[in-house]
């Protein structure tokens, strides 16, 4: 089978509306809480990708009775640590370091010794940041020292409550940290550096026992657990982070406008939208509602001729840390020199992102300087590509995919990517989207 696509033209002007898949971080989360409920729970508009599918079958393994259909997708819950344990588990989470992190501060109380693996991208990523703090309620790892999957967890009846320090920004650390405490009867504090918050938004929905200060620059949180919760419905809303594709396409074609329904902007995911608007993009949030603890909108945008260049502020970094390669697209176009900086989270990521990002542009004819951590993209708002661009060994990042397909319909020239199904991870519909909006694919 062909799983590599060829773009020889840039797209055409158009006017749509447009419809994005469901929020890839809300629907992990959904299905392991509503693992952890006390009976049955049903999903709307949930996302169908790899992703979600490993974190299903994950689930089942561990006992849980979950049935799916176009429409729907049901969860009866086990109530909390009460997993079915048995001897010689191995769990896959595949490429999501979300299921990976999180399913394992599931696993606290478990009495056998369960393996977790995943994908080759996931296996070079950093799993020290959870099983540190997990190490401190009590929890077992084997070998003991390993940081990288794959690697042996065996809980405690016996844990403890932490108080913990979050200093990255790093919303699968919190929340791993968060779904562990559910497993503890007195209080867990953590101390955690501003981060997407839905973990914190579907607690307070489920009633679990929790506070939290909102300082300036970290939140503080604490949980009181072992208290059983009751089943759930949830109507999963768009992503952003997959409508940040859809927004850039739109800013960067000729004489165009777009409006993608129902996605979720919640706060702490929307530095996209600032950072763009800063850059002299037109994004505007219409018929904003709340559903659940997130807010909801139709955004709306429109072709930019005039970008200028940013120094982003640092504090935007969290909200926009998955959307910052499409952002450097709309920098290589703006006027002037850009600065991105401490971002070295983005080479944490399924590929080290801060790195193929600046490699893209220069592919591109797009002058960067790169350190561990920043990167300035010196903007050529007349650029013109001057030879074919070929990407592959990309570790299959659906976002390096779904960013040089955004860059070669808006910048021209011809450019053949590999890996398709990469976009399987997260947004499996994103070329049908695509091409619905007039895109030539071959």
């Amino acid at each position: 089978m062909n799983n590599h696509i060829k773009i020889k033209k840039n797209i055409e002007n158009f006017n749509k509306v447009i419809n994005v898949s469901g929020d890839k971080s809300l629907s992990i989360r959904f299905l392991l809480l509503a693992s952890q409920a006390k009976g049955v729970s049903r999903a709307y508009n949930l996302l169908n990708s790899e992703d979600v599918n490993s974190t299903i079958k994950c689930l089942k393994i561990l006992g849980v009775k979950i049935s799916k259909n176009k429409d729907c997708c049901k969860i009866v819950g086990r109530g909390i640590g009460n997993f079915k344990y048995k001897e010689g588990i191995v769990l896959d989470a595949g490429n999501s370091g979300t299921l990976g992190r999180l399913i394992l501060a599931l696993l606290a109380q478990s009495p056998s010794k369960i393996k977790l693996i995943g994908d080759k991208s996931l296996s070079k990523r950093d799993f020290s940041r959870v099983i540190d703090p997990l190490k401190k309620f009590g929890v077992n790892f084997y070998p003991k020292d390993r940081k990288r999957l794959p690697i042996f967890i065996k809980g405690s009846k016996s844990l403890k409550a932490i108080s913990f320090s979050e200093t990255k920004g790093s919303a699968q650390v919190k929340s791993s940290v968060m779904f562990a405490a559910l497993n503890v009867s007195n209080e867990t504090t953590i101390k955690a550096k501003k981060s997407r918050n839905h973990t914190e938004n579907l607690f307070k929905y489920l009633k679990i026992p929790i506070s939290i200060k909102k300082l300036k620059k970290e939140d503080h949180i604490k949980i009181s657990g072992n208290k059983d919760y009751k089943s759930f419905n949830y109507n999963v809303p768009g992503d952003i982070s997959s409508s940040a594709f859809f927004i850039v396409l739109t800013i960067l074609s000729k004489n165009s406008k777009i409006l993608i329904k129902n996605v979720n902007i919640n706060p702490t995911r929307i530095g996209v939208v600032k950072i763009l608007n800063m850059m002299g993009a037109k994004i505007i949030f219409k018929n904003i509602k709340e559903y659940k603890g997130e807010k909801i909108a139709n955004i709306y945008v429109e072709s930019t001729s005039s970008l200028k260049s940013i120094n982003c502020p640092n504090e935007l970094n969290s909200s926009s840390i998955d959307e910052f390669l499409i952002i450097f697209l709309v920098a290589a176009k703006a006027k002037g020199i850009s600065y991105f900086k401490d971002l070295g989270e983005l080479n944490q990521k399924e590929s080290p992102r801060l790195n193929w990002g600046s490699k893209i542009l220069n592919m591109m004819g797009v002058k960067t300087e790169l350190t561990k951590d920043s990167i300035k993209i010196y903007g050529q708002p007349n650029l013109n590509i001057k030879k074919p661009i070929i990407i592959k060994d990309y570790l299959k990042d659906h976002r390096i995919f779904m960013m040089s397909t955004i860059a070669a319909l808006t910048f021209g020239n011809e450019w053949h990517i590999h890996d398709k199904d990469s976009i399987n991870t997260s947004f499996p519909s994103f070329l049908n989207v695509v091409r619905k909006l007039g895109a030539k694919i071959n």
